[in-house]
């Protein structure tokens, strides 16, 4: 299809019909993506500030067949906020509806607009004595559209779920500038098909999200953390079934942590505390919300001991103040940014069924040595399934003479991940990145349905065109 530029002259189209507030300078952070890999034309930046705004942008795009992509904190790791080559793009950034519209303590309910930072939803939520749970690395950058455009997970999917189980009704403007009105608090609505669910993970390839109506949690009143090194990632699984035994759905977060996310820390950022040195091969960072009366302290004690007996763990630290967690947490949470200094040749954000990731673990390795002498950091969310699986350099060299083989590398590895019934997208989304991926592993009459889903849309083919279904 081909489409417009977001110049000048569309841009002159809109400045009687919109606030001058709305216009935004054209910054590189818009047209690029965090790591470099995937850029666009510099283009034409609007940031509506309610919805009858996005309505009108979205109605002269259509008119115009100017290719539009949702904006929101820019921190998605696919590229999907990154329109890539071709017409300059008009970039619809929510970053001026940041607004909280209404809290509702007693149902459990926070009504917020799409530009709304993460962090920001947060401490709105802890104002009302409440807890909003979907917690991200990026959280201090992220804004709710994004999250919810990507089905975004984060480190407590175990117990609270990814952004699809914490969303009550989404207000949405689609690409003819209808409005879709569904801002409902209601939990329980069997009115038909659920076009909410639709929208959340669709990418921005559907409609413009403007506003979410977000499940809220009581805050647990005795919260614990320890970090425990285990033997390995079977080890890893049993700690977790004991966990979940001994403390139901009091566990809030399971992380697997390898060493070598240990070691990058020490090479690129010593400053971070580490709990061990040297670094064991395996851990696990374990988040507990308890009732009240319940110790987190002596419930954590009482499970190393039970899975030292076992044979399951060999060392630990549990968190004796707020500060220690913090600081457990920390680490855990600058993983990511010490993977970044170090270069990676290849990130894979899949998951797998529980039972399979010691296997994945073992062939990925095998496999990994095979392609040649690459550093391995594999950590994430072992209470979900969903792992981080990163290829990285030897120390001392450059990812760049490796570049040119990452796309063998991604299809081995996901390869790997399809044949033990995982998929190779997690919770990042699918974006530009992984586009043939899609193709290559995704069922013919999902893909087939996905596609008809599109053109019911957006039948136009303006909304983030070539994210998540090729072209």
């Amino acid at each position: 299809m081909t489409y417009a530029p977001a110049d000048t002259a569309f841009a002159d189209s809109l400045r009687d019909r919109l606030s001058p507030k709305a216009f935004r300078a054209a910054e590189p952070r818009y047209f690029e993506e965090p790591r470099g890999r995937w850029s666009s034309p510099a283009g034409l930046v609007l940031a509506p500030g309610d919805v009858e705004e996005v309505r009108t942008i979205l109605m002269a795009a259509n008119a115009a067949k100017v290719r539009v992509l949702p904006y929101g904190g820019g921190t998605g790791l696919v590229g999907g906020q990154v329109a890539g080559p071709g017409a300059a793009p008009l970039i619809l950034s929510m970053e001026r509806m940041n607004r909280i519209r209404a809290t509702y303590p007693e149902e459990n309910v926070i009504v917020a607009e799409a530009g709304v930072i993460l962090q920001d939803l947060q401490e709105a939520a802890l104002a009302a004595d409440r807890l909003f749970p979907m917690s991200l690395a990026a959280k201090g950058t992220a804004r709710i559209g994004g999250t919810l455009g990507t089905n975004a997970g984060g480190v407590n999917v175990l117990r609270y779920g990814n952004m699809r189980d914490l969303c009550l009704g989404l207000e949405a403007v689609l690409p003819d500038g209808r409005v879709l009105n569904g801002l409902t608090r209601l939990r329980k609505d069997n009115t038909g098909y659920d076009l909410r669910n639709l929208l959340i993970g669709s990418e921005g390839t559907l409609a413009v999200t403007t506003a979410a109506a977000l499940k809220l949690a009581p805050i647990p009143a005795e919260q614990g953390t320890a970090m425990l090194v285990v033997e390995s990632p079977e080890a890893a699984l049993s700690l977790l079934s004991m966990a979940r035994g001994r403390l139901g759905d009091g566990v809030s977060a399971f992380e697997l942590i390898d060493g070598t996310g240990f070691e990058f820390l020490a090479e690129t950022m010593p400053q971070v505390k580490r709990p061990f040195s040297p670094a064991p091969k395996w851990m696990v960072l374990i988040d507990v919300g308890l009732a009240s009366g319940t110790d987190p302290e002596e419930a954590l004690t009482a499970l190393f001991e039970e899975a030292a007996e076992a044979g399951l763990v060999s060392d630990g630290v549990i968190a004796q103040s707020e500060g220690q967690r913090a600081e457990l947490w920390d680490t855990r949470e600058t993983i990511p940014l010490a993977n970044r200094e170090i270069g990676g040749v290849c990130s894979h954000d899949v998951s797998l069924p529980l039972s399979a990731i010691p296997e994945f673990i073992r062939r990925g390795e095998q496999l990994v040595a095979g392609l040649g002498p690459f550093r391995i950091n594999c950590f994430g969310h072992l209470g979900d399934g969903n792992l981080h699986y990163n290829l990285f350099p030897p120390k001392g060299e450059s990812k760049d003479a490796y570049l040119p083989r990452s796309e063998e590398i991604y299809a081995a590895v996901h390869d790997l991940v399809v044949s033990l019934g995982g998929s190779f997208s997690a919770e990042h989304g699918v974006g530009r990145l992984k586009v043939a991926e899609l193709e290559r592993y995704g069922d013919p009459v999902r893909l087939e349905l996905m596609r008809g889903i599109k053109r019911l849309f957006d039948p136009q083919g303006i909304m983030n065109p070539g994210a998540v279904l090729a072209g």
